[in-house]
């Protein structure tokens, strides 16, 4: 088994959510994933991992990124694909009889992406098109039908081979980007608040964090944010760490602990946090995080 070691602010949902990312996708390159949040230390909050084999997971993630290439997938006879444009990259039916994750969206925008590396094991990102009663946390709206499947291969391309020197720190590359998925908040423009649209000023290019949006997409996979009902500006996901004997837990544990306010494992310790949205632009469409809080757990 190897490990790897990553720093995390736990104030930034975008950066915990693409820590499972991490875990997911170790778990399918690698296999026996697991990891654990630790707060322990003054000087910040450090997420571990570790999984099969003598390759650092980290590593080996983005090591898969790299060299991946990113397709969306449709279902078979599928009209999605005669609005797809060239210019968003890949995209291929599914063979007959093959299993979709849900019903054929009718649109481009809507596809899953498959992150596949050449000749070898393949990560899927589709939780945008969820039709079962989990929340689909999805905070972009896809402009003029632009899919989520090109801006993860967008992401993917800006990152470029550079994101393997940033194996220790991967959540701070950052790069100038036209779309995102909108899962860090250290990119995003609100108008209203800000005082002025970067749509609006051809000058001014948005830096984002493409690993982050990427990697918090595929922990989207298995685990989502729980939504307020009463609204859709306000969720809260949840953290568990480590106690002496600094378990690491399997991503089922992970996967349970974001979407609650308790801990799901008696003992261990557990932090709530509350992200507040706002409408970047038309209420209705793309949300972007204006706050986030920690919020006490009564005992």
């Amino acid at each position: 088994m190897a490990e790897s070691f990553i720093p995390v602010d736990l104030l930034n949902p975008g950066q915990v959510f693409a820590c499972l990312g991490f875990l997911e996708a170790a778990e399918v390159l690698l296999g026996d994933a697991k990891a654990v949040f630790d707060w322990s230390d003054a000087r910040g909050t450090k997420f571990s991992v570790m999984a099969r084999g003598e390759e650092p997971p980290v590593k080996r993630v983005l090591r898969f990124l790299a060299d991946a290439e990113v397709v969306a997938r449709a279902p078979h006879g599928s009209r999605s694909l005669q609005k797809w444009k060239p210019k968003w990259g890949g995209c291929e039916f599914d063979d007959p009889g093959h299993p979709f994750p849900f019903r054929d969206p009718g649109s481009p925008a809507m596809l899953p992406a498959v992150l596949r590396e050449p000749g070898g094991p393949e990560v899927a990102i589709e939780y945008w098109g969820d039709t079962t009663r989990r929340d689909k946390a999805k905070f972009w709206t896809g402009m003029a039908g632009y899919p989520g499947a090109a801006i993860v291969r967008a992401a993917v391309e800006s990152a470029g081979l550079e994101m393997l020197q940033y194996e220790e720190e991967p959540f701070s590359l950052a790069r100038r980007q036209s779309s995102s998925l909108r899962f860090d908040w250290r990119r995003d423009n609100i108008p209203t608040q800000d005082g002025f649209s970067a749509n609006k000023h051809s000058s001014i290019g948005l830096v984002g964090f493409p690993l982050v949006d990427v990697l918090a997409a595929v922990g989207m996979t298995h685990a989502r944010p729980l939504k307020n009902d009463e609204t859709k500006l306000e969720y809260r996901y949840g953290v568990l760490g480590r106690d002496e004997r600094r378990l690491f837990l399997e991503p089922t544990f992970h996967r349970a602990a974001l979407g609650l306010d308790r801990t799901p494992v008696a003992g261990l310790p557990f932090r709530s946090f509350v992200m507040r949205l706002d409408w970047s632009g038309k209420e209705g469409q793309a949300r972007s995080i204006t706050q986030v809080h920690e919020e006490e757990i009564p005992r």
